[in-house]
């Protein structure tokens, strides 16, 4: 009898316990993106969403640990590239609202200009598909090569190149590091500031009509409210000033 009312008594309590939520895991690339996410963490909180950050250091991964149900939700690319990543991986994700805007740039260390390339002049570009697509219509954007009209275009889509450059495509994390052997880099925002350099020492950048604004990406089957929060508290004006006062114009709220 006893034994039973200890029981009844254990269930009973249970039954009148809250259950704590799982914090939300958000993937976010080390830098900028985390450093933001961060701060959305501070709002989160103090709305009743519990939120764990967890960095990567590549632009591979968070998608594959999102797929996996490893994460809740990520926050460190751009659409094309996340679409790009769908239909090549086959992940059953989808972009879920905009987060900011990280100009592309050249980058130097031996040149003042971009008139001062000299031919055969040696650029370092992102080795993933869309990145170095988009670096490459940056160049063609400055005049330094022409491109076959295609959307994504690669190395071989270069119709021009009067200089003779010699494009090498370097995975992008390591972009900054190449800026010792190479003439120029075209590098993303959020490498630049994690390696200390500075956005405004850019040779030329993107400007804010890129269609390259970075997005949430959840998966498909994901309805969950508190995600759609932690959304709405990032695209908040807070966050807007934030951001803007954080990376002084470097970084823009793309929403």
């Amino acid at each position: 009898m006893y034994m039973k009312l200890l029981t009844a008594l254990a269930l009973f309590i249970l039954s009148i316990t809250p259950l704590v939520a799982a914090p939300l895991k958000v993937g976010v690339t080390a830098g900028p993106h985390a450093i933001i996410m961060e701060k959305v963490k501070e709002l989160a909180k103090n709305q009743g969403i519990d939120i764990q950050v967890i960095e990567f250091n590549d632009f591979i991964l968070p998608n594959v640990a999102l797929n996996d149900k490893e994460l809740d939700i990520n926050s460190y690319q751009h659409k094309p590239f996340l679409e790009e990543q769908i239909k090549s991986r086959g992940y059953k994700i989808k972009a879920a609202g905009k987060t900011v805007l990280m100009p592309l740039g050249i980058y130097s260390k031996t040149i003042k200009k971009l008139a001062d390339l000299k031919d055969k002049s040696k650029i370092a570009i992102p080795s993933d598909p869309t990145n170095g697509g988009r670096a490459l219509k940056l160049l063609e954007k400055v005049g330094l090569i022409t491109l076959k009209p295609v959307d994504n275009p690669s190395i071989l889509d270069i119709k021009n190149n009067p200089k003779n450059l010699t494009l090498v495509e370097i995975d992008a994390p390591q972009l900054p590091r190449t800026l010792d052997d190479v003439d120029a880099a075209v590098i993303n925002t959020d490498w630049v500031l994690l390696a200390g350099l500075d956005p405004k020492a850019a040779l030329a950048t993107e400007d804010k009509n890129s269609p390259y604004a970075n997005v949430f990406a959840i998966r498909e089957d994901e309805n969950r409210p508190e995600v759609e929060k932690l959304i709405k508290i990032y695209q908040s004006e807070p966050i807007k000033t934030f951001i803007l006062e954080k990376f002084k114009g470097a970084i823009l709220p793309a929403w």
